[in-house]
């Protein structure tokens, strides 16, 4: 039996792979950026503006909630969406810890 992903990779790595996922599709991108330039953001709204269908975004939404990188509150029936801003804070902390902590050789 192999090893889980828990026990061979370290916190660090997991979260930045986590958060890498997220900003490797680009429609999720394109959702983030869209997000972070308005005040709230309805599904609905999102659905319109990148052009994708409800379940799609729906799924992408998904990817980056758990992620952590929206808030969300409930209006009557509909969710608004914002940037969690801290969490893309410690994510920035984190990349430039792990790229001062690691050694990159010059090639060639």
């Amino acid at each position: 039996m192999g090893a889980s992903k828990l026990s061979i990779h370290n916190e660090q790595q997991q979260l930045i792979a986590e958060i890498a996922k997220v900003l490797a599709h680009p429609a999720r991108v394109a959702i983030l950026e869209y997000i972070a330039n308005q005040k709230n953001c309805i599904c609905g709204d999102i659905v319109d503006e990148i052009g994708l269908s409800q379940p799609t975004i729906s799924q992408h939404l998904q990817v980056i909630r758990k992620a952590g990188l929206l808030k969300g509150t409930f209006e009557g029936k509909r969710l608004c969406y914002c940037l969690n801003r801290e969490r893309f804070e410690e994510f920035q902390e984190l990349l430039n810890a792990f790229f001062h902590q690691t050694v990159v050789a010059d090639c060639c």
